[in-house]
């Protein structure tokens, strides 16, 4: 928790968050209290465990930040929970004549300010929800607060990789004594526009391929130039021609009307 800075939050701290909050540092920054993360994560794991015994796709997890697609993907992936990232669409919850209407019987979130909508909506329809809480965040119908960084992709990777490990143990998918084959790495949100590293003989070999294939373009470009001034000679050595017997033509014309 403390490698994926879980425990840090904001500046700005509020009433119902404050009993999660450890302490506060110069800076001014709130640290929350692990081991009410820890208590409050293992609570919400049983909760979904309990929901998921009927049916798996009773648990819709639910977030519109970016960081948080590739972590509420996988978690649905391996936990057989119903997904629903981006933008939240009005209606999901409590108008039934939307496409993706659903009616979960447990909602989670990554965060309530930016899921509001669907909190709101969860409310109407009774459904109890778990959110990832920052020191910043109200409370305002949530069920299940688990105290944690839900800014930072490395703390929210690492929230839902631990929820899923919680919940797949408890319904004894996969073994307490074994580590789970499942890295926190795949949780964790990737810039699909970031180059990967390369090491100095690939690089090389690139820079090889490269100056080859733009030799080879130079000598294309050659051969190109050089047909076409062919031809433009051969052109000119026919206009020479037709010229001259023009120009032959007309002085036997001349002579004869002498």
């Amino acid at each position: 928790m403390l490698a994926a800075k879980v425990h840090l939050g904001t500046e700005n701290c509020t009433k119902n968050m404050k009993p999660y909050v450890y302490k506060r540092n110069k800076d001014g920054i709130h640290y929350m209290d692990l081991n009410k993360t820890w208590e409050k994560t293992m609570l919400a794991a049983r909760i979904v465990a309990a929901v998921q015994q009927k049916c798996k796709k009773d648990v819709l997890v639910v977030s519109q930040r970016p960081f948080a697609q590739r972590a509420i993907l996988k978690f649905a992936t391996y936990a057989g929970a119903e997904y629903l990232g981006g933008k939240w669409v009005p209606g999901t919850l409590t108008n039934q004549n939307t496409k993706k209407f659903l009616e979960p019987r447990l909602l989670i979130v990554c965060d309530p300010r930016s899921d509001h909508q669907a909190i709101i909506e969860a409310s109407y329809m009774n459904i109890p929800v778990i959110a990832l809480c920052d020191a910043d965040n109200e409370l305002n119908w949530v069920d299940i607060a688990i105290p944690c960084n839900n800014k930072g992709r490395q703390s929210i990777g690492f929230m839902f990789h631990l929820l899923c490990k919680e919940v797949m143990q408890l319904r004894g998918d996969i073994s307490r004594d074994d580590e789970w084959e499942v890295m926190v790495d795949l949780f964790m949100h990737r810039d699909p526009e970031a180059k990967k590293p390369v090491e100095d003989g690939e690089a090389e070999e690139e820079a090889a391929e490269e100056a080859e294939e733009a030799n080879q373009e130079e000598a294309a470009v050659a051969n190109t130039m050089k047909g076409f001034e062919g031809a433009d000679g051969e052109e000119e050595e026919g206009e020479d021609e037709e010229v001259w017997a023009n120009n032959a033509e007309q002085n036997q014309a001349a002579d004869y009307e002498k």
